[in-house]
């Protein structure tokens, strides 16, 4: 009897599909949610602020519903807008809904100013007197009615807090309520920050449920298709649900939410599985072509594979592992979910599966297999690396020199509306909405006055409009909204709407006295009700977060530079919060490439016991990372949040390959074979695997460029990119490496 000992069939069996159904159990309780919150871990400073101000202020998300068509603003036009309105009012999740009937007025009257509804739907009036009434109000413009009057916008804002499931069914009581109030017809534009999470949303579940099932059925037909043994291609069913189901349910238990960077664990886990099968039936039909049937034919293999596998394992948890070191929550939950979905892997393929394939896979497995033409290119590719060994080093060389350009150009930056094509309804809405009316990104500046009643002061009243003032000339802002403007409203419409009075009064008794006799309630959206606080609504007509941090920098330049008077600033909102997210992208992204390397070199090391030959198998796991980057300076892909998990993942992946074959190699030079032998040996025997592990697993990532939602597209194609890298510089590199170091002791004894 030669190699491990197998676990009992039954028993190996039933934990099995015992470990599969306990994976699946946990899935009842698995939380949808991509909204921005989930991606910042709670201390961070614009996180901080954010709850500061959402305890003094509404949220500034919105959902912006844009009408076109027929005389919205006609009195039948007006009734179905407010029957819509009080509709989405009554929906869960629903805070307010800015429209034409609900925004106040302030206006003249003889004791002073009125303030009311803008247009009364008891009261309606005829739609030329509604339309001028709208256009010549100073808030609606730009944000409730286009400024030809042509589009009436609702702004719906949902409550905090709400996840992406939340906001989905928001939506679609919108939609629905859109409908029962004749305005179907009339829905030109669904945009803003709740428009945008449902999208994504939506892509990520469709996503999900396409190329989960698609990357599994290609890995098992191809697995099939290989070695043409239908019994274990059947028991690796079971393997892939352990390796899918383990890390999704670990990130229940953990009680975190699955988000569009979590949803990529699925297909990536059904790729590492199909790869340590291959590897796995390849030693299996290698002893069976030598003659060996049964248990002893399955323990053989394992003799052959089970310590590479076992460090592979190590290395590629490790290389994932590496990725919850970022300070972003749902990228550390990836890595850390799929680190242990790769040791239950290990589990199911290496210790439960072979006990069941050595009771009942009885049968020879074939020689013809579709293993056959790759095996072929695997030592054509070998023996080029090793008879060129000196000109396939240089030609790297200067292939890495080329590429430092490159990865120079490389840009870190995150567009969530980047991730839709042209054509998409999201895209287009966006677009329609921010020519009719206003940017839809929010920022907001938070100002503090020294203590009760700060904001009665004529001179930080004035400061705060100087502040609006520059802002507004910004050609990315859209517009701008404070406390200040209403004050100016108030004192215009006191006296008699004289248009030189449209301005902040200097005494701070008048000013003070507006604010105590304003009966309305849009002025405390703006200012807490101790008239301390305020803030400075932005709306930002750019949506990237390099953009957008070019904003908020020079907001803050200009409030360090010029004070606002004495009020404590803070810049955040919704936008600061997008932009932070560059700085945790690139924190995250460094810590986690230096914490990969230097768990595999470490772990390397432990394997080959010694370190010098742990950096030389180093040394090809660094080309996916470097071509990866190459390649994104190329074609202009972003290093944002749906690319951010790429490098680490395929270095946990590429350093698979090159284990099994210095192994091979290592095994083989102990023996006393010489270099080119040893390496010839190894690329016929474990090379074959290696090609065709890249083969499928290239497949399996390259479905993914199917998808319409681009963070998928480029998570699946730029993989396979790094794994064709990985394969080459294994197949060409490596034995050119090997035969130029080993070349000196080839004489001698090993």
């Amino acid at each position: 009897m030669t190699g491990p000992r197998l676990l009992p069939p039954r028993l190996a069996l039933a934990l099995l599909l015992g470990l599969l159904v306990l994976a699946a159990l946990p899935l009842r309780g698995l939380r949808l949610d991509n909204t921005p919150p989930v991606y910042y871990p709670p201390d961070a400073p614009a996180v901080v602020l954010d709850r500061r101000l959402r305890a003094l202020f509404p949220d500034d998300a919105s959902l912006f519903v844009l009408l076109e068509g027929g005389d919205l603003l006609a009195p039948a036009g007006v009734a179905r807008i407010d029957r819509a309105v009080r509709a989405i009012e009554a929906l869960p999740g629903v805070d307010r809904v800015l429209a034409v009937t609900t925004v106040e007025h302030i206006g003249a009257a003889e004791d002073g100013f009125a303030v009311e509804r803008l247009l009364d739907p008891a009261n309606p009036l005829p739609a030329e007197a509604a339309r001028a009434r709208v256009l010549g109000d100073r808030f609606a413009p730009g944000l409730l009615v286009s400024r030809d009057g042509g589009s009436v916008a609702l702004v719906v804002r949902p409550r905090t807090g709400l996840d992406s499931l939340a906001r989905l069914r928001l939506e679609r009581g919108v939609r629905a309520a859109l409908e029962a109030a004749g305005l179907g017809p009339r829905l030109a534009a669904l945009g803003g920050d709740v428009a945008l999470d449902v999208a994504e949303f939506r892509s990520m579940v469709r996503d999900s449920a396409i190329f989960i099932p698609a990357t599994t059925v290609a890995g098992l037909l191809l697995l099939g298709w290989m070695y043409r043994r239908w019994l274990a291609v059947a028991a690796a069913v079971a393997v892939m649900g352990v390796a899918v189901l383990v890390p999704v349910a670990a990130v229940v238990l953990a009680g975190q939410p699955y988000t569009l960077v979590t949803a990529m664990l699925p297909p990536l886990m059904a790729a590492l599985a199909t790869a340590l099968l291959i590897h796995l039936f390849n030693a299996v039909a290698h002893a069976d072509h030598r003659g060996h049937r049964g248990a002893e034919r399955v323990r053989r293999a394992l003799a052959e594979v089970e310590r590479p596998a076992r460090y592979t394992a190590l290395t590629t948890a490790a290389g994932l592992a590496s990725l919850g070191t970022s300070p972003m929550p749902p990228v550390a939950t990836f890595g850390l979910a799929a680190a242990l979905g790769v040791a239950a892997l290990y589990a199911a393929a290496v210790v439960l599966l072979p006990a069941v394939l050595a009771r009942w896979d009885r049968g020879a497995w074939p020689r013809r297999g579709g293993l056959r033409a790759v095996g072929g290119a695997v030592r054509a590719l070998g023996r080029l690396g090793a008879r060129r060994a000196g000109w396939v080093v240089a030609a790297t060389l200067a292939g890495a020199a080329v590429s430092v350009p490159l990865i120079a150009r490389v840009e870190v930056q995150t567009d969530l509306y980047r991730f839709f094509d042209e054509g998409h309804p999201l895209t287009r809405a966006t677009r329609l909405i921010e020519e009719r009316l206003t940017g839809v990104t929010p920022l907001e500046v938070l100002l503090q006055a020294p203590g009760r009643d700060g904001l009665t002061e004529p001179v930080r009243l004035a400061a705060i409009r100087e502040l609006q003032r520059f802002a507004e000339a910004l050609p990315e802002v859209a517009r701008t909204l404070s406390v200040a403007d209403l004050v100016e409203e108030m004192n215009w419409a006191f006296h008699g709407e004289d248009p030189a009075a449209r301005r902040v009064p200097d005494d701070r008794r008048l000013v003070a006295q507006y604010l105590f006799v304003y009966d309305g309630n849009d002025l405390w959206e703006l200012a807490d009700r101790e008239l301390a606080a305020t803030r400075v609504l932005i709306h930002l007509r750019v949506h990237g977060s390099r953009e957008i941090g070019a904003v908020i920098d020079t907001l803050r330049a200009r409030l360090q530079a010029h004070p606002p008077a004495d009020l404590a600033w803070a810049v955040g909102g919704g936008g600061r919060l997008f932009r932070d997210q560059e700085r945790l992208l690139v924190v995250g992204q460094v810590r986690s490439i230096l914490a990969a390397l230097a768990l595999i070199l470490a772990l390397m090391a432990l394997l080959w016991r010694s370190l010098g030959e742990a950096v030389l198998c180093m040394i090809p796991n660094l080309a996916p990372v470097v071509l990866i980057f190459a390649v994104m300076g190329a074609a202009g892909v972003w290093l944002d949040v749906a690319t951010v998990l790429i490098a680490s993942v395929a270095v946990g992946i590429a350093v698979d390959d090159t284990i099994h074959i210095y192994h091979g190699y290592r095994r083989r030079r102990r023996r006393g074979a010489r270099p080119a032998t040893a390496l010839a040996r190894t690329y016929r025997h474990a090379g074959r695997a290696v090609g065709a592990t890249t083969l499928v697993l290239t497949a399996q990532f390259a479905l993914l460029g199917a998808s319409r939602f681009v963070p998928t597209v480029e998570f699946g194609l730029l993989s396979a990119v790094g794994l064709v890298a990985a394969l080459l510089f294994d197949l060409l590199f490596l034995p050119a490496l090997l035969v130029l170091v080993d070349r000196p002791r080839a004489s001698r004894p090993v």
